[in-house]
């Protein structure tokens, strides 16, 4: 188990390998991670610290550091190792030569050796956040993972490098996430997304650790609550996920009969039915829709809805009496802002859009077609350049969607067309198949764990 645990941490950073035998190497990753300029390595605080030192001590510890700051120069870390070694065995309680030799011994692959002069430094000095960091790398790296997760846990919010705080918030995920502490690596992930939010691999990280979350609450309430309206609801998202639309409107059906009240179901049934081109279908989305606002008369997504509902009817003042309603409740909602931008133009009310129009390109700056609308009243206005300037806005914006669309048809599953007629009796049973299969993984899986 211990072995399997740490193959799975180290894989999951592989691309962060600290076991090199170069010795240039080792000194561009001190370099990387500012560990001669930011705190880890502290030659110029280096000084003989007690009080009862001969002459001839003094100088013995003054001229190892010279050569180890001498070897550092010349990009030698390895030779810097016996130096420190030796001025620690003058004073046990240098915090700044304990400190240095760590880190150098940690670099050079040697986490066993580094850790006890880590705690030496951390014990004269408790507030060295970095070094309590490389701690817990070392003790990771030397199987010690509960005292690993302590010591990162500790040090990784005191970080003001945010390199090395990123380094050391991943590798605790991969702990946490080993030892199904999933809320805890959920956490770490808050916190670098908000330091670093383009990062891939913090997303990376996200992604992996929020489909943990996302499988461990399907299996623990399928567990608790099998025959739930939540669970049902809970099996209509894994349908839709995996393209089975007409499975994913069966357990809609079934939640709904068990709680017609179920926050939220009549509203996602609705956005799945919207999406056929089955006639039939359309108007029983629209009173799925209905059916939402009977629950919640404040749901602004479903009045949103039926505003563009009755726009492609042509019912212009109803769907502007919706739109209104939606941005009054919503007024950071950037499509409501465009429907009802739509609407007052169709209305000769252009000079009420353009607030509207603009206002949307803020609050969504990739909206394709709300920069597509602003260029055309723009140009409607006579004002040319910032048309131009749209045009451009909306052709690059539409050119990263189409390229994003090619992705994700990629990833996803095709989804089944949603008929009227479409006979679901063994959808159902297909799809309770499928789910029995995945609940039976994941529980072989945990119980896997448990019992090594």
């Amino acid at each position: 188990m211990k072995r399997r645990r740490f193959i799975a941490v180290s894989s999951f950073f592989a691309s962060y390998s600290w076991f090199s035998q170069c010795a240039v190497w080792w000194f561009r990753m001190i370099a990387k991670f500012g560990i001669s300029s930011a705190g880890f390595v502290l030659l110029l605080g280096v000084t003989l610290c007690f009080s009862q030192a001969t002459p001839e001590q003094q100088k013995d510890f003054a001229a190892h550091i010279q050569k180890a700051r001498s070897y550092l120069d010349d990009k030698r870390p390895a030779l810097a190792i016996p130096e420190f070694q030796a001025a620690v065995a003058i004073d046990p309680d240098n915090v700044d030569a304990q400190a240095n030799l760590g880190v150098l011994l940690f670099f050079q692959g040697k986490a066993s050796d580094s850790i006890p002069h880590f705690r030496m430094a951390l014990k004269g000095q408790p507030g060295l956040v970095k070094i309590q960091g490389l701690l817990g790398m070392a003790e990771s790296r030397t199987l010690d993972f509960d005292d690993a997760r302590k010591d990162m846990a500790a040090a990784f919010p005191l970080l003001q490098d945010r390199p090395f705080q990123k380094q050391l918030g991943l590798e605790l995920i991969g702990l946490y996430t080993e030892n199904s502490d999933l809320e805890n690596a959920a956490a770490v992930i808050a916190q670098l997304r908000k330091a670093d939010p383009d990062s891939g691999e913090v997303l990376y990280a996200a992604y992996r650790t929020y489909s943990d979350l996302a499988g461990d609450s399907m299996l623990a309430l399928s567990l608790a609550a099998p025959d739930s309206a939540q669970m049902h609801q809970l099996l209509a998202h894994e349908d839709i996920r995996q393209g089975n639309t007409n499975g994913a409107i069966g357990q809609y059906h079934k939640a709904i009969a068990i709680d017609p009240h179920l926050p939220g179901v009549h509203f996602e049934l609705a956005e799945l039915l919207h999406t056929s081109n089955d006639e039939t279908v359309k108007k029983e989305a629209e009173q799925e829709y209905h059916a939402a606002l009977s629950e919640n008369p404040q749901n602004e997504k479903s009045i949103l809805r039926l505003a563009e509902i009755d726009a492609q009817k042509g019912n212009l003042e109803q769907s502007y009496r919706e739109y209104s309603k939606a941005v009054e409740l919503q007024p950071t909602d950037a499509d409501a802002k465009l429907g009802l931008a739509k609407a007052l133009i169709e209305m000769n009310q252009s000079e009420k859009a353009l607030p509207l129009l603009e206002g949307a390109v803020q609050l969504e700056p990739t909206n394709a077609i709300a920069h597509y609308r602003l260029a055309a009243l723009y140009r409607k206005m006579g004002r040319v350049d910032d048309a131009k300037q749209q045009v451009e806005l909306y052709q690059k914006f539409k050119e990263m969607k189409e390229k994003l669309r090619a992705l994700y048809k990629e990833l996803q599953v095709p989804p089944k067309e949603i008929r009227a007629d479409e006979p679901d009796e063994q959808v159902e049973k297909d799809d309770e198949k499928r789910v029995e299969k995945q609940v039976d993984k994941r529980v072989d899986k945990r119980v896997d764990k448990h019992e090594q």
